[in-house]
């Protein structure tokens, strides 16, 4: 038969009519997979680094890394061809391209591409939409047993992602970052910014892109998830690392609406000294959306209100959008210089916003944030009209961007949205943290309402978007949570008490906000906000609400609430020891069990347990009215009840106290030591000892 492969030293190629495959290492134990018709693209928009980092630059040389242990072989008849790259092997078979990924050390099938039919078609589908790009379909086998974990942020309430769809689109409070993390020890990125989806069915797995031109995907193989977790941060990117302020606590509301009353909220944080690092200046602060500037009537004199808040050790945030009104001053230069995405007939309103006293919607445009020249333009505007205040602390809502019927549908420079729409948000990250970086601070944080492959480089803390004001929703955000996690995205958080209402007088829902906060302690972000009854609109948009400060829930919660907060100031320090360890390993502070003790199979099937950092073993409570919690406690640890002092062997499931002012926490053996004084003990009060007061 005729040979349908070619090799150089690094990049194994298969030929069959036009279609062509290519697979070349890419990271240690890690390969990268493209195939095209005629012809591969090499500079389509993705998320891998021009080259793959080593885990550890100060001790491993990335180059030495990346060419170590590589080895092409085709054989002899031509019916096979194998690419080898330390732990991963790739046997790719001549007459239907079909690649299978095996183990290095055992042999063991890792992963194989499955045909969807005998004859046609094979485990690649390209079928024609015009202009050059076709629907691709990408199909692997289906493993019995299997677990996946990763994909970003979803509201499906799941932690295992096998059996489900996952539409690959950005959305509010729906993240798609295409990276998923197998029980098989892999870890696969479809490196593809495309509108799509991906199915983890019974008979086959199916990576699907509705409209682009090539198939782009990377493959590690890792004896653990912590490995895979580390190979895919030095393909796409390593952890930035957080600043100092961030890691305090956050008051938000929807919304404060002039200077003088937020400045009253800083003001009496200070009075009754509480813990405040960070104090929001939510959407509506301006005249116009795209005017990224004060409107003077509500907030005549900002830089002294940063100044006064810097006295009070409180850092300002406030909220950005991408959008541009026809209203604002910028509307005009940025559309003739081709800094909006625009529909496919060139037209540049593409959304609707209420953006005028009336309150009646309008059309607005949406900066192109995948265009360097409009993400100089905003960021033109941030320093000029916030940075040079004094104000360090962006809040990038709306940044899917928020567009009905959906972002692919516009057009950028980057290309056609339903082939580049979900990298929107990553990039308008990237352009202010460029740019901060520029300007001087060496460590960027932006609270961002999506994200994307690669975004946890560009310094973005993801929230989990608005959602519901149930226990319900909060159950579910900490499996969406820990798939963030699971996704290299090591910054995350929630509304503290949900989104979307929640009547501060209600007892029951008193309850969800001291539960919720008891879990927003061991958040990476610890952020308070929320639309609080009674509510107020702006035609179809949320224009404030009530009262959402720690004592607006009744002195019962605010004994609670106020501890907490003490609390988290005591563990600042532990969260950025285990931050910075993640910025040389990928690891990230918030784990699901099976990330930390991946040899306990029972440790797989826990979703509503979490070990932060190392040491500390969280169970939030999730159900109204609960007082007790049943807790997993992984094999190949003991572990001590905080609140008890008891020990307990790991591999056993105990029942524990949770009084409404108390969390299940347990710590490992072995921690540090100074976890002794986070959690003192108590005789006064012998079930909630973590709220008293290093002594």
């Amino acid at each position: 038969m005729l040979n349908p492969f070619s090799a150089d030293d690094r990049v194994l190629t298969w030929r069959s009519g036009n279609q062509l495959l290519t697979v070349e290492p890419w990271g240690a134990d890690s390969v990268r997979v493209r195939a095209g018709l005629h012809r591969i693209l090499p500079d389509l928009p993705g998320a891998l680094a021009a080259e793959p980092l080593a885990a550890n630059a100060d001790n491993l040389d990335a180059d030495a890394a990346n060419a170590a242990d590589v080895r092409i072989e085709i054989a002899a008849d031509h019916t096979s061809a194998t690419l080898a790259n330390g732990r991963a092997i790739v046997h790719v078979d001549a007459a239907t391209g079909r690649l299978a990924v095996h183990r290095a050390d055992t042999g063991a099938e890792v992963l194989q591409e499955q045909s969807a039919h005998f004859w046609w078609p094979g485990p690649r589908h390209f079928e024609a939409v015009g202009a050059g790009f076709h629907r691709i379909e990408q199909r692997f086998a289906a493993y019995d047993g299997e677990r996946i974990y990763g994909l970003g942020q979803h509201g499906h309430g799941r932690l295992d992602q096998k059996g489900m769809v996952i539409e690959l689109v950005q959305r509010n409070g729906e993240v798609t970052i295409p990276f998923a993390v197998s029980s098989r020890g892999y870890g696969l990125l479809w490196n593809s910014p495309a509108v799509g989806r991906v199915e983890f069915a019974g008979n086959g797995t199916r990576w699907v892109a509705d409209r682009a031109r090539q198939i782009d995907y990377w493959l590690t193989v890792g004896d653990t998830p912590a490995q895979i977790l580390t190979a895919y941060a030095g393909a796409t990117g390593f952890p930035s690392p957080m600043p100092q302020w961030a890691s305090g606590f956050w008051q938000s509301k929807l919304r404060y609406r002039t200077q003088e009353e937020l400045l009253a909220v800083a003001r009496e944080y200070a009075a009754r000294e509480l813990p405040l690092s960070v104090l929001v200046i939510d959407y509506l602060h301006w005249r116009h959306l795209g005017d990224w500037d004060f409107d003077a009537t509500a907030w005549p004199d900002p830089r002294a209100l940063v100044e006064e808040l810097r006295a009070l050790g409180v850092e300002p945030a406030v909220s950005v959008w991408p959008s541009v009104s026809p209203l604002s001053a910028t509307f005009t230069p940025m559309r003739e210089a081709g800094m909006l995405a625009t529909a496919d007939n060139g037209a540049a309103l593409t959304g609707a916003w209420p953006d005028a006293a009336s309150g009646a919607e309008i059309g607005v445009a949406f900066y192109d944030a995948t265009d360097d020249r409009a993400r100089a333009f905003l960021w033109d505007r941030l320093h000029t009209n916030y940075y040079k205040l004094g104000i360090r602390a962006f809040w990038l809502d709306g940044c899917e961007p928020e567009i009905r019927p959906a972002p692919h549908t516009l057009t950028y420079a980057a290309g056609v949205g339903s082939e580049v729409a979900n990298l929107y948000p990553r990039e308008h990250a990237r352009g202010v943290f460029e740019r901060m970086r520029a300007a001087g601070e060496p460590e960027v944080l932006s609270l961002t309402r999506s994200a994307w492959a690669g975004s946890q480089r560009y310094g973005v803390a993801l929230w989990s978007g608005d959602i519901d004001t149930t226990f319900e929703a909060f159950a579910d955000a900490i499996r969406a949570g820990l798939n963030v996690a699971m996704s290299g995205l090591p910054w995350w958080t929630t509304d503290i008490g949900g989104f979307h209402g929640g009547d501060p007088d209600d007892p029951a829902y008193r309850e969800l906000v001291v539960r919720w906060f008891q879990f927003g302690v061991f958040c990476p972000v610890f952020r308070l906000h929320g639309h609080r009854e009674p509510r107020v609109s702006h035609g179809t948009v949320g224009d404030g609400g009530g009262p959402n400060e720690v004592w607006s829930y009744g002195p019962e919660a605010y004994q609670t609430i106020t501890a907490l907060l003490r609390l988290r100031e005591r563990l600042r320090p532990y969260i950025h020891t285990h931050l910075r360890d993640g910025e040389t390993t990928g690891i990230p502070l918030m784990r699901p069990l099976l990330l930390a003790f991946p040899n306990d199979p029972a440790a797989w099937e826990v979703e509503d347990q979490f070990l932060f950092g190392p040491d500390i073993l969280v169970a939030p409570v999730t159900e109204l009215g609960a007082r007790q919690r049943r807790v997993y406690l992984p094999a190949g640890a003991e572990w001590t009840h905080t609140a008890s002092g008891r020990r307990y062997p790991g591999g056993t499931r105990v029942t524990v106290d949770a009084p409404l002012e108390a969390i299940p926490l347990f710590v490992r053996d072995g921690a540090e030591p100074s976890l002794s004084a986070l959690f003192p003990r108590s005789a006064r009060s012998p079930l909630s000892p973590l709220f008293q007061e290093a002594q």
